[in-house]
């Protein structure tokens, strides 16, 4: 699962709550509409899901979980437009996929397993990385905004001390994904795998 499955999991299908679609004057009114309907297509998708059985179940009630989780992420955000509303729309997004891609790697067994979930765990870790990073960069540049020259170099280290941390993020969960492939082997070609491995990531 190189790219991972999640990769085609269109998690907002179906779902009419999208940030951009949104008004951001919603009344109190069709915020709690929004609500019921989203509990209304979630009812419905996870009825769908009854008619399978094992593994598939799984997979598709943690597709109507995560859809119904990123919907209610976006009709926040809509309803109460702050960076934070929108960065949880993003962390929602992440949660989502790693539930259903930790259900599909149920499918696998041993070290393939362990691989699928490595990946999948990587995969989370870079998006509430990327979503970091933006938010933290809109904070910064919307007090840049506000305030003297010096404002805005503080402002340009924020963001660059921000993408720093989630390139170490991302560089931890590569080599975790990496590292867990060598399991696989043995002997003097385990030894070589690590060793490209920790090349690869800069790890001593």
């Amino acid at each position: 699962m190189n790219k991972l499955d999640i990769n085609v999991i269109a998690l907002a299908v179906g779902l009419a709550f999208s940030a951009g679609a949104m008004a951001q004057s919603m009344s109190k009114h069709d915020y709690k509409a929004g609500k019921d309907k989203i509990e209304a297509q979630y009812k419905s998708a996870k009825a769908s899901c009854a008619s399978l059985s094992g593994n598939p179940n799984d997979i598709c009630e943690a597709e109507a979980k995560g859809k119904e989780k990123v919907a209610k992420a976006e009709l926040e955000a809509s309803y109460k437009p702050t960076q934070e509303n929108h960065y949880q729309v993003s962390v929602a997004k992440a949660e989502a996929d790693y539930g259903v891609a930790k259900e599909r790697c149920d499918r696998k067994a041993g070290n393939a397993k362990d691989v699928c979930m490595k990946e999948a765990k990587a995969a989370k870790i870079a998006a509430r990385a990327d979503a970091r990073v933006q938010i933290k960069t809109s904070d910064a540049k919307a007090t840049a905004n506000e305030e003297s020259a010096d404002a805005h170099n503080k402002a340009k280290n924020k963001a660059a001390d921000a993408r720093k941390d989630a390139a170490a993020d991302k560089l931890n969960a590569g080599y975790a994904v990496a590292k867990e492939k060598c399991d696989d082997m043995a002997g003097s070609a385990k030894d070589v795998c690590v060793k490209d491995a920790k090349a690869r990531f800069g790890k001593s």
